[in-house]
């Protein structure tokens, strides 16, 4: 039994998704689960879709629009014009996101993100189950929601893995034995029945949690990279693939900035010994990456993970006393309570710096927070560079030109954060 997770690239136009039923008609006769993540950048349009509704905007229909007639011209081109059923039970999901539109919003934000951006999933889900049962690739679309269960933190759902494990293993696991099954990547619910979702860009993670709740032969994840990369292509014209990597540097890879997996997949397949590669869409047949080697089988070559996008926020005391256990309490609880994570962190004896993604919002809600008892400076628009098994020449040319605002260094990894 295998999972297989496309992610947006894979599914973000009508050729895409035929191609998709290319890489699948290869494994005829396997038993698949098959998870997809929102057709191309239909995320980060129902991102906004969610904002317009929750603040009550008039460019709220209009972007309802935009995300609806991106999906009927997929529809239009992929799908027969006979396929009545299929047609109606799409347009149906839509006449639901309309109504729910129209609705007062929740006063929770988070709650109101999951609602509406879940959609994207669904909508993708349903697209390619109905092309490839058209095409011959007999599937069943089942949903995920189903499946995973969560807490009620919305927008980075925490999984109840008994009782997820308890639903995969016993009541998915016998339909993914007798056919493939499609389904979503990204979600789950709460005890409540509301949608959850777990994390921007969770779909990884959702194959992961189905991969161990199915006892998975393996996992792999299709991108448009021939796999994982010692460095990002778009950036860094020499980057080259890694073959065979560890857990734990997939993990730490992921951790720091490597977009090619999402940072809390690794961990349950690590748990289970599941392997998980990481392939081309564009060229299934390529080897490209496996995850989980031991360190001896690892391929040690040089990487640079490179995180945009990035703030720097300085923290100092206004009454001159020093950062160390009582005030550092006080600035982790307020970081705990705006759910602002930590990518790196620098401490002295007067000041606390830390770099962390620039979600405005959020930061605006800590700064808020903090600035009675503290001194608050910031640097936006930076980025941390993680860059592991460079010599001091090797990883200097990366931050040439660049103004070094931290430096951080342990036996093989160097930490940077410049502008």
């Amino acid at each position: 039994m295998k999972v297989f997770k496309f992610g947006g690239a894979s599914v973000k136009n009508a050729a895409a998704v035929r191609n998709v039923g290319e890489v699948l008609n290869a494994f005829e006769g396997e038993e698949l689960l098959v998870v997809v993540s929102a057709m191309g950048k239909t995320t980060n349009a129902l991102e906004q879709l969610a904002l317009a509704y929750f603040e009550k905007k008039e460019n709220k229909n209009e972007l309802y629009k935009v995300v609806k007639n991106f999906h009927d011209e997929i529809i239009k081109d992929l799908l027969r014009v006979g396929s009545a059923n299929t047609y109606n039970d799409i347009e149906n999901l839509f006449i639901e996101l309309e109504c729910d539109l129209e609705t007062i919003p929740d006063k929770n934000f988070d709650k109101v993100y999951d609602q509406i951006v879940s959609y994207g999933e669904i909508f993708s889900s349903r697209i390619l189950s109905a092309y490839l049962n058209e095409a011959g690739i007999k599937n069943r679309w089942m949903d995920a929601q189903n499946f995973i269960c969560t807490d009620n933190t919305y927008r980075e759902g925490k999984v109840d893995w008994d009782i997820t494990n308890n639903l995969i293993a016993n009541k998915l696991k016998p339909i993914v034995k007798k056919q493939m099954v499609v389904t979503q990547g990204f979600i789950g619910k709460n005890k409540d029945n509301f949608t959850v979702t777990l994390g921007r860009e969770g779909s990884d993670y959702s194959a992961a949690i189905f991969a161990y709740g199915l006892d998975a032969e393996n996992v792999t994840i299709w991108k448009d990279v021939a796999g994982v990369m010692n460095a990002d292509p778009k950036k860094f014209a020499d980057a080259i693939k890694i073959d065979a990597i560890s857990y734990p540097k997939a993990i730490e890879m992921a951790y720091y900035g490597a977009t090619v997996i999402h940072p809390k997949t690794i961990q349950p397949l690590q748990s289970k010994h599941i392997p998980l590669f990481v392939k081309s869409f564009i060229d299934p047949s390529a080897e490209g990456t496996k995850v989980g080697v031991s360190k001896e089988e690892e391929v040690h070559l040089p990487t640079i993970i490179s995180k945009g996008n990035q703030l720097l926020l300085s923290i100092s005391s206004k009454d001159f006393s020093f950062i160390v256990e009582d005030n550092l309490s006080k600035i982790f609880s307020a970081f705990a309570q705006h759910k602002v994570k930590i990518n790196l962190m620098q401490n002295s004896a007067i000041s606390f710096s830390v770099c962390i993604d620039s979600d405005a919002k959020k930061i605006a809600q800590l700064i808020k927070t903090l600035e009675s008892d503290y001194t608050i400076k910031t640097n936006e628009g930076v980025e941390l560079l993680t860059i592991s098994n460079y010599s001091e020449n090797g990883f200097s040319r990366f931050i040439k030109d660049k103004k070094l605002l931290i430096e951080q260094k342990t036996r093989n990894t160097v930490q940077l954060v410049v502008n």
